[in-house]
């Protein structure tokens, strides 16, 4: 029997790269897990309504560099840049409360913006969410954002997979919708995947997104990588 793997994961190495980017030993490796797993809750949690795409961690000896990517940078960055100070005060007082210490490293924050929402997973999958908790029938809400996402040139296929108390209906059940091609079990095969909560007031709907964008081959890498 085959297992479901999670499309980032199972391409790890061969098309992807990995979200924390650094090197520990022994009892620093513990505490660095653990400052990366804050981070990101925090993040997660904080920028849940600007449009979230990635978060992504690295280290060196001086420096503990957190960049977002997001669809929305002006309303994090604010006015003159008020909006980041905030949230990197938040996060050091978020460290200093759980006893964690920043030794000879200043924290960055860095906003990205992501120029295509329409074909970034998370952003989708944050789309549906919106629909949803504004109460949109669910599969109008299917339907519309699939068009959204196949309006890109770039995107050859996307599904979306819900999964919950669909419409306050007693019994919780599965929906989904699919358009194009999503090869899953192809290695080199672009596929971005997000998963999302739409929090009603019967309970929670979860959300899956996969979009596929095509083949990426070994001069695609050496062209992104330089």
């Amino acid at each position: 029997m085959s297992h479901s793997v999670h499309p980032y994961s199972h391409r790890l190495g061969v098309i992807r790269d990995w979200k924390s980017r650094w090197f520990s030993e022994n009892k620093a490796y513990r505490t660095s897990l653990k400052t990366d797993l804050l981070i990101r809750q925090f993040l997660i949690k904080e920028l849940r309504t600007f449009y979230l795409a990635d978060i992504q961690i690295e280290r060196n000896r001086k420096t503990l560099r957190v960049v977002v990517k997001t669809s929305r940078p002006g309303m994090i960055i604010g006015r003159s840049g008020d909006g980041i100070a905030k949230l990197s005060q938040k996060m050091l007082d978020l460290l200093k409360k759980n006893k964690i210490e920043l030794v000879g490293q200043e924290l960055k924050l860095d906003i990205e913006e992501v120029k295509n929402p329409e074909s970034n997973a998370a952003i989708v999958a944050m789309m549906v969410a919106e629909g949803l908790e504004k109460r949109l029938p669910f599969r109008r809400v299917l339907k519309q954002t699939l068009e959204k996402v196949l309006a890109n040139r770039e995107v050859k296929g996307a599904k979306i997979k819900l999964a919950g108390r669909l419409g306050g209906a007693e019994m919780a059940r599965q929906e989904d919708l699919k358009k194009g091609q999503i090869p899953l079990q192809t290695l080199r095969a672009d596929i971005d995947y997000a998963r999302e909560k739409a929090h009603m007031t019967y309970g929670d709907i979860g959300i899956k997104v996969w979009i596929y964008k095509g083949q990426i081959f070994e001069k695609d890498l050496k062209n992104i990588k330089n």
